[in-house]
């Protein structure tokens, strides 16, 4: 018979998530490299938007016929007066970047703040209320989401008209319900806790409970999906504007110049490729923003990272 030495095993604690202070925020966020870069550009990809009007070279809608099909600065026939060069009518493709960034920006927070209150508010009712409402909800939900949502888009822009503003409001439409199930999900977990418990049994209102003691545990995860869900309504607006049913001249935006220089991808390489960038490096950035959001609000994946970042160093 052979005695076992028991294993001794150090305790390791594994770092909060950063606090709430901004000292705090700003330390967890620089641990995450890309999840800084993410937010990095997003922030000025708002600030372009907001000061775009006052830092634009050009008119992006004026014409230059002379000018047309100039290439970038840096090439041999470029010049320093067009950054990025001109596109098809001499239009500032520089000036067109940054006031497309302004149109998608809008259409993006946009339809977050209008699909996000309403899918919201419809899955607190239906996770909280159970029975008839909830079925009601959530056969809503199913119906819509079988129904194609592009014949949807293609039927409303082609009966109302293309514009930004039918734009966001086909695009909300078409989003709500990825909210509403995300939320009654969340819900039906949340409601048997104890707080909720006890806030009803101390007679609290069902509408205090929903949006003062359910929906402030929701925060979280419904704002890990607001970030993807921008990041996927960029996308959309921009597939829009390219099939020509999104934004219309003389307003400009990314989907809409990649449309414009599809027809001389081979010969003025610029006209798509900077739009198409702009896009990418914005749902990218998108992402991981909301991945970074998501283990820093989630015990279990911070857990994950630490124990990887510590093996990592123990190896090396």
């Amino acid at each position: 018979m052979t005695a076992t030495t028991p294993e001794v095993f150090e305790e390791v604690e594994v770092p909060a998530a950063g606090g709430t202070s901004p000292r705090g925020f700003l330390a967890d966020l620089w641990s995450d490299k890309a999840g800084f870069l993410g937010l990095s550009f997003l922030t000025l990809l708002v600030l372009v938007a907001i000061f775009a009007p006052l830092v634009v070279p050009y008119d992006p809608a004026a014409q230059s016929l002379p000018d047309r099909l100039l290439p970038p600065a840096w090439t041999a026939e470029g010049t320093s007066a067009h950054l990025l060069g001109t596109d098809n009518l001499g239009r500032d493709v520089f000036s067109r970047l940054l006031v497309g960034a302004r149109i998608s920006m809008l259409v993006g927070v946009s339809v977050v703040a209008i699909a996000g209150t309403f899918g919201v508010v419809a899955g607190l009712i239906a996770g909280y209320k159970g029975g008839k409402v909830d079925a009601v909800v959530m056969r809503v939900v199913d119906t819509q989401v079988a129904f194609p949502g592009l014949l949807l888009a293609l039927i409303i822009l082609t009966v109302v008209g293309p514009s930004a503003t039918t734009v966001i409001v086909v695009l909300s439409i078409n989003g709500w319900m990825v909210y509403a199930r995300v939320t009654r999900g969340a819900v039906l977990s949340v409601k048997e806790r104890d707080f909720v418990e006890a806030a009803e049994l101390i007679g609290a209102k069902s509408k205090r409970v929903i949006f003062r003691h359910i929906l402030p545990s929701l925060t979280a995860p419904l704002l890990t999906l607001v970030i993807l869900e921008f990041a996927r309504i960029i996308l959309a607006e921009a597939a829009l504007s390219f099939l020509g049913l999104g934004i219309q001249p003389p307003q400009t935006s990314w989907g809409l110049d990649v449309a414009i220089g599809r027809d001389y991808i081979f010969n003025s390489w610029w006209l798509v490729t900077f739009p198409g960038i702009a896009i990418a490096v914005t749902v990218l950035s998108a992402n991981m923003v909301a991945s970074w959001f998501r283990i820093r609000t989630n015990p279990l994946a911070r857990a994950k990272r630490f124990a990887a970042h510590t093996l990592r160093g123990s190896v090396t």
